[in-house]
C-alpha cells in the first residue's frame, strides 16, 4: 500500500554520501514491508537481513575484532558485495545487535558507497535505555507511524476525492454534500480499522464491508505489542505498571481535569513510581503525549508545563478495540459522550504524522484549546468538535485574549470560513491538508 514515507526513502537515495538511514516505529506500522518495497523498487541488488533469523551476524558483531575484519566476514556470510553499484544492505530488527548499530559510524565513515537501511522493533526503547556508543550524527532516523487518513484514502483508491479535498480546503468553500457524506462515511470506517496496515489492508479485502472485517487483528497487535515489552523492561514490576498506564489511558482521556493522572492508574499510585513505566511507552510509540503550555506564544516548548500532559494511543481503531466499541456504534453514531475522547484521539494521531509537535492550552477558568500548532502563521489554535456543533466558546476566548492571525476549527462540519471571527472550519476527514501549514 501506498505510504507517504516513501518519498522520504526517495529523497534518502538522491543525497550524495547519505547517511545509513534507520526507521523508528511502533510494532507492525509497516516499516518492512515499505523498506522492503523501496528497496526492490529502486535498486539492482537487494540484500535483507532479519537478526532475529542471522544469528550468526549477531555473534560476528559480537566479536572483538576490528570494524574492518568484521565487515570483511560480513560480506563472506551473506555472499554479496555490498558495495558493489546499485547495492542496498536492508538489516531489520537490528536492536538485536547494540555492537552492529555502534558500527554505522564505521559504515558511514569508511564505507560511504555502502547503502544501507536499518529498522526494528522498541527501536526507540533500545536507543534510550542502552548504554552503548550510538553514531551521533552519522545517522539519520526518520520516524514512522501508522497509516493516517490521507494513506487510508490511498488504499481505496480515492485519488479523485482526495484532490477534491485539497481544492475545497485551498479555496475554503464548501465542498458538494454528497461528497461530504462520503467523506465522513470513509472517516467512520478509519475510525473503526484504524492505521494499522493489517487492519486497513482486512477491510480493503472484504470490500468495506465492515460485517466481513475481523476486529481480532487489532486485538492480536495490543497483545503482541506486550509480548515484545517482556525484553526490554528492567523488571517484572515495571512491565505490570507500564500495563497499567496503558490500559488506564483509554478512561483518562474522558478524564473530567482534562489531563494525566497517575492517581487514577493504580490505587495509591505515585508519579515517582510510574515515570519509568511512562518513558518507556513513550519510547515504544505505543502512545503520544500533548503538553501544557502556559502561554501559547514562540516557542512553544519553552512554555510548556512538563508535568501536565495529555496521552493519546497511537492509533484510533487501538483505542477504539481497547474501548470494546462495536463498529455498528461507530457507523451509527452512537458513541455518545466518547465520541468526542475518540475525535480528539484520531485529530491528534492526524497531527504527529504530519510533523506537529502536540501542545494544548487552558485558561484560569474553563475555557481549554485542544491543540496549538506552530505554523509559517505564528500560533494557531485549533479546537477539535465530535459533531457539527460550531459553538466555540474556548476558542473565541482565546481569540479575544491572544488575538491569533487565524483559528481552525475541527468537525464534522463542512468546509467554510468565518470571516468576522476568521475562523477556518476544516472537516475531520481534511486533517491532512495541514501539512506545512
Amino acid at each position: 500500500m501506498k505510504r507517504e514515507i516513501y518519498e522520504k526513502l526517495e529523497d534518502w537515495k538522491k543525497e550524495e554520501n547519505h547517511k545509513p538511514l534507520m526507521i523508528l516505529g511502533a510494532r507492525q506500522v509497516g516499516k518492512t514491508y515499505i523498506v522492503d518495497t523501496f528497496c526492490q523498487e529502486n535498486y539492482v541488488n537487494y540484500v535483507s537481513v532479519n537478526l532475529f533469523e542471522r544469528k550468526d551476524i549477531v555473534e560476528l558483531y559480537d566479536l572483538k575484532i576490528p570494524s574492518e575484519e568484521k565487515f570483511v566476514k560480513l560480506k563472506v556470510l551473506l555472499g554479496v558485495d555490498l558495495e558493489a553499484e546499485n547495492t542496498i544492505l536492508f538489516i531489520d530488527e537490528i536492536q538485536e545487535s547494540e555492537d552492529l548499530i555502534s558500527e554505522l559510524k564505521f559504515f558511514y565513515e569508511k564505507h560511504p558507497n555502502l547503502n544501507r537501511i536499518c529498522a526494528g522493533s522498541l527501536l526507540d526503547v533500545k536507543l534510550k535505555r542502552s548504554h552503548f556508543s550510538f553514531p551521533v550524527g552519522k545517522v539519520q532516523m526518520i520516524e514512522m507511524y501508522p497509516m493516517n487518513f490521507l494513506e487510508f484514502l490511498w488504499a481505496f483508491h480515492e485519488d479523485l476525492l482526495i484532490e477534491e479535498i485539497k481544492s475545497c480546503f485551498n479555496k475554503n468553500i464548501a465542498i458538494a454534500p454528497p461528497i461530504h457524506q462520503k467523506s465522513l462515511e470513509y472517516y467512520r470506517l478509519y475510525l473503526i480499522t484504524g492505521g494499522m496496515p493489517e487492519s486497513v489492508k482486512k477491510l480493503v479485502s472484504v470490500n468495506k464491508d465492515v460485517i466481513k472485517y475481523d476486529s481480532t487483528i487489532l486485538q492480536n497487535i495490543i497483545e503482541s505489542y506486550f509480548k515484545d515489552m517482556d525484553k526490554y523492561v528492567l523488571s517484572n514490576s515495571e512491565a505490570l505498571k507500564i500495563e497499567r498506564i496503558y490500559n488506564s489511558i483509554p478512561t483518562q482521556l474522558a478524564n473530567e481535569a482534562n489531563k494525566f493522572q497517575f492517581s487514577k492508574v493504580a490505587p495509591n499510585a505515585k508519579s515517582r513510581e510510574y515515570t519509568s513505566a511512562l518513558d518507556w511507552l513513550l519510547a515504544s510509540n505505543m502512545i503520544t503525549k500533548s503538553t501544557l503550555v502556559s502561554v501559547p506564544e514562540i516557542p512553544l516548548k519553552g512554555f510548556i508545563k512538563e508535568k501536565i500532559l495529555k496521552l493519546y494511543v497511537n492509533d484510533v481503531g487501538i483505542l477504539n478495540n481497547l474501548l470494546e466499541i462495536k463498529a455498528s456504534d461507530i457507523l451509527l453514531d452512537n458513541l455518545s459522550l466518547y465520541k468526542g475522547v475518540i475525535t480528539e484521539n484520531f485529530v491528534a494521531n492526524e497531527l504527529e504524522t504530519l510533523g506537529y509537535s502536540l501542545y494544548y492550552w487552558q485558561s484560569s477558568g474553563t475555557a481549554e484549546i485542544d491543540f496549538l500548532l506552530y505554523t509559517n502563521d505564528g500560533i494557531i489554535p485549533l479546537e477539535v468538535k465530535a459533531k457539527d456543533n460550531v459553538q466555540s466558546k474556548s476558542l473565541n476566548v482565546y481569540i479575544e485574549k491572544f488575538h491569533p492571525k487565524y483559528a481552525i476549527r475541527i468537525s464534522t462540519r463542512n468546509f467554510g470560513f468565518d470571516s468576522e471571527k476568521k475562523i477556518k472550519s476544516i472537516p475531520l476527514y481534511a486533517i491532512f491538508c495541514l501539512r506545512g501549514l
